[in-house]
Parts: C-alpha cells; structure tokens; sequence
C-alpha cells in the first residue's frame, strides 16, 4: 500500500514539474533540469512498477508522457519550451527506472521482491 502512495505522489510531483507554467529553477550553469527529467521519469517508472502495475503499460505510457511533456512545453506553455535534451533525459529516466524494478531474476516484472526469511 505504502508504494502505491509513493508511486501516486510522485506521479503528481511530475504532473507539476512537467506542466506548471514557469518551471521553478535556479541558474547555476550546470544542466540541473536534465538531472530533474531524469530523476523524475525514473523515480515515477520504478515506483508505479513496484507498486503492481505491467511494465510494458508503465513504460510505454512513460514514453508518451515524456512526448507529451515535451511537446506541450513547446506548443502551449509560453514560458517554457520543448527540448529534445530533456526528452533523452526522460527517456534515460524510464530505462533506468525500469532497470532497477526487474525482480531477482533479472526479469522485469510487477511482482515485489519476496522476503528473505531470517
């Protein structure tokens, strides 16, 4: 249950950073947003992963989201704009994310880890 809520917090946490009119920021000469991009994406990606859902469904609406993003960005939010560099970012985000939720086997898959009996 405790993943479900972290997945859906994080999940609003993108919609934010991804859709609010004016990203917030500070100018400090190193490629911060795409820092941003790429944790949020792998954050998102791994936790809705953990939390049950079929990774081929995370990561493709991932993609879309990520395409999305970037291209409401561009077209619509005038104090934003679209760029390719946090699309790849985005992407990097959800290979990782999807990398770090495969199970034991190394198989990607929704199912939590088991537990280790002591």
């Amino acid at each position: 249950m405790a993943v479900r809520i972290a997945a859906g917090l994080a999940l609003l946490v993108q919609f934010w950073a991804l859709y609010v009119p004016r990203a917030p920021g500070i100018q400090t000469g190193l490629p911060l947003d795409k820092v941003v991009h790429f944790g949020l994406f792998a954050l998102v990606t791994w936790l809705v992963i953990r939390a049950g859902v079929q990774p081929k469904w995370v990561i493709s609406l991932m993609v879309v989201q990520a395409a999305a993003s970037e291209l409401t960005q561009h077209f619509f939010l005038a104090q934003r704009g679209g760029d390719w560099w946090d699309f790849a970012a985005d992407l990097a985000g959800i290979a990782v994310g999807a990398w770090l939720a495969r199970g034991r086997s190394g198989v990607l898959t929704a199912q939590p880890p088991e537990t280790i009996a002591h």
